[in-house]
């Protein structure tokens, strides 16, 4: 393995990079910016409702299909389950012996079979002890409220040159397939070009389905049969996707692609255009809608992002989920999303292919340390803070 190096983590970064941020005093976006803005029209009122306290930064939160339980994933390596507004004291799956601890490191994702009641099947997302990533199939025991931790199946290893930007996000999408977020090995500006390398699955979402000892590449992967290609290979050129998510109306794919010094993004792939299928999302050529490290560069053949947002307004976009619970019925259709360090939660439509209704929600923010947003069985949207706290957005 390459020897690490200690860089800078988005889980650790304090106030004095916003603040640096701010010294730019403007957005210098190149396109469709979701810089502050008035609430759009006369949208509802929101607020958060707290659902859990006390987790073990929590950095994630999913739901099996039509299961009412909350299912919180703890960085440092837990998941644990909230029933009817209540902490479950034993986890449900506890892989704290087995993850590393550093920055952007430990727990990261977690999926549950589309057909989960009848397998029983889920697949999680961790670095090991030696900070590399293992995706790995786990059954639940006989206990509904209990993994098996001794049915681990690593499904998928990935040697990590760095501890940084080990991507994390796992989603089956409405085809069926697993999908599966990395970031691009980390370090700074991505060293060894993996984000626009088709030959290694850093810096990429990959597409595989479940197989028995194994996972299965889709034979319609846009990349299967290319000389030197991962197969596995959905879509590339991202720097870090902390969070991306499906539209469970419309199948849309929404990314939250971390940047370097100076610009966050959120990437849109329409069902309709093929949910990603072989795009190539710019890095390291592209900072967002910006050229990385130069005044000019090709564009040819890149998809960029919907819109961006510079470090004036925080330094790590947490991807989030489009809204279709039944709680707040007109806010259906729209996407939320924040930021780690500003703690700020936004939206917009993705309207024509262009953002529509940009706006920011004073009383969802969090404050520093927005690490992700959750969905649960029904459509409704969740905030996770650092400090351990999950909150529920609802109407005030």
């Amino acid at each position: 393995m390459t020897p690490r190096r200690p860089t800078r983590s988005p889980f650790r970064l304090g106030r004095s990079r916003v603040a640096l941020g701010l010294l730019a005093l403007a957005l210098a976006c190149g396109g469709d910016s979701a810089g502050p803005t008035p609430p759009a029209g006369n949208p509802p009122a929101l607020r958060l409702e707290p659902v859990a306290s006390g987790l073990g930064f929590p950095v994630g939160l999913v739901s099996p299909p039509g299961d009412p339980r909350l299912f919180v994933l703890e960085k440092t390596g837990r998941i644990r389950i909230v029933r009817d507004g209540v902490v479950l004291p034993a986890p449900f799956l506890d892989l704290s012996g087995r993850v590393s601890g550093g920055d952007e490191q430990g727990l990261l994702g977690l999926a549950f079979d589309p057909a989960y009641a009848s397998t029983g099947r889920l697949v999680v997302n961790y670095t090991d002890t030696n900070g590399d990533t293992r995706i790995s199939l786990f059954r639940v025991s006989a206990d509904p409220d209990r993994a098996d931790p001794a049915s681990e199946m690593v499904l998928l290893a990935v040697d990590q040159p760095f501890a940084n930007h080990n991507g994390g996000q796992l989603a089956f999408g409405p085809d069926g397939y697993l999908y599966i977020g990395l970031g691009d090995g980390g370090s700074g500006g991505d060293p060894f070009g993996n984000g626009q390398s088709l030959a290694t699955p850093l810096g990429k979402i990959l597409r595989v389905g479940l197989g028995g000892a194994a996972f299965i590449v889709p034979a319609d992967n846009p990349f299967t049969g290319r000389p030197g290609a991962r197969p596995e290979i959905w879509s590339y050129g991202l720097r870090n996707p902390w969070r991306f998510s499906f539209d469970r109306a419309t199948g849309d794919l929404y990314v939250g692609d971390v940047g370097q010094n100076e610009f966050e993004e959120i990437d849109v792939a329409p069902a309709a255009e093929g949910r990603g299928r072989g795009l190539n999302f710019g890095w390291n050529i592209m900072e967002g809608t910006h050229c990385f490290g130069a005044s000019s560069c090709d564009r040819t053949g890149l998809t960029l992002p919907l819109l961006d947002y510079s470090h004036a307004d925080g330094c790590s976009v947490t991807g989030g989920y489009v809204y279709r619970g039944d709680a707040i019925p007109s806010l259906r259709g729209t996407y939320f999303y924040g930021d780690y360090c500003g703690g700020w939660v936004r939206s917009f439509r993705f309207t024509g292919g262009r953002v529509t209704e940009p706006t920011e929600w004073p009383d969802l923010a969090v404050g520093f340390g927005l690490t992700s947003f959750g969905e649960d069985a029904g459509g409704e949207l969740y905030v996770l803070s650092q400090g351990g706290t999950v909150s529920r957005i609802v109407p005030r």
